[in-house]
């Protein structure tokens, strides 16, 4: 990750727009899938086809190789994390949705060298009261968090935001998985945390792009890695747990999520 904040120039925030859709477009194919009975890995099927078929490249396959940490590479074009896992989900061809559970499916692309990144939780059939109170809690956190942003507003200001309304519900915030700048690079500074993190923050300046990504859980906040694979994250306590994600850009007088379905035919 770049150490310092990127400013993004005119042809490049045009670039992001343009990655941002597709990643859009990708996630809402992908949402048409959702149903009780479709395997996880047919959504990882589909969302590969869909985006080499619009010129792209699934950021997530083969990604994160970290050889001194004993990490693999990300098998897999599409995470799809199932009810208690948080992220980070490896679609399976043995995993197959039933009625009442819930999905984050997050896509990221790369066209013409530039990241787009996008996440959902959707709903498997009927869930149960607690479950979708969960998800629509999730959303709003996201959305509460993205008003706060503007120029001169600081990084800490989403957070706190998010943890405030998530905790009117007795929900956890997940600390160690964050938001991120992207652009040419999947993951570049700053980071944007979903909690109240202490300490001085960085003000926001226009032309930074980054991403809102609250992850809540229904009991605590706390997270096993899944040591077997090295990419699974799921709450600590079992309890379900969703997220949403938008890529946002810093105007000169507010925010623009670039990923918004709105901008998409």
């Amino acid at each position: 990750m770049s150490k310092h904040p990127i400013v993004k120039s005119a042809a490049e925030i045009d670039a992001m727009r343009e990655a941002c859709k597709l990643a859009a477009r990708t996630l809402r194919m992908a949402g048409e899938l959702v149903k009780p009975g479709i395997a996880t890995e047919a959504i990882n099927e589909a969302v590969h086809q869909y985006t080499i078929d619009h010129g792209a490249v699934p950021a997530p396959l083969n990604y994160g190789e970290d050889r001194d940490r004993g990490i693999p590479p990300f098998p897999k074009s599409v995470c799809t994390s199932v009810n208690e896992v948080i992220c980070h989900g490896i679609p399976r061809a043995d995993e197959v949705l039933e009625d009442g559970d819930i999905i984050n499916i997050d896509v990221t692309c790369i066209l013409d060298g530039f990241h787009g990144d996008t996440s959902r939780t959707f709903l498997v059939g009927e869930v149960s009261p607690e479950a979708k109170q969960l998800v629509e809690v999730t959303w709003d956190c996201m959305l509460k968090g993205i008003e706060t942003i503007k120029p001169k507003s600081r990084v800490r200001d989403i957070g706190t935001t998010i943890q405030q309304y998530a905790e009117r519900f007795g929900y956890g915030v997940v600390r160690e998985y964050v938001g991120h700048g992207i652009g040419r690079s999947f993951h570049e500074a700053p980071q944007i945390p979903h909690w109240r993190s202490p300490g001085p923050t960085l003000r926001l300046r226009p032309g930074m792009i980054f991403t809102v990504e609250p992850m809540i859980n229904l009991g605590t906040h706390e997270t096993i890695l899944d040591p077997d694979d090295g990419w699974t994250v799921r709450t600590q306590d079992g309890k379900l747990s969703a997220q949403f994600e938008h890529t946002v850009l810093v105007t000169e007088s507010g925010h623009d999520i670039l990923t918004d379905w709105k901008y998409i035919e």
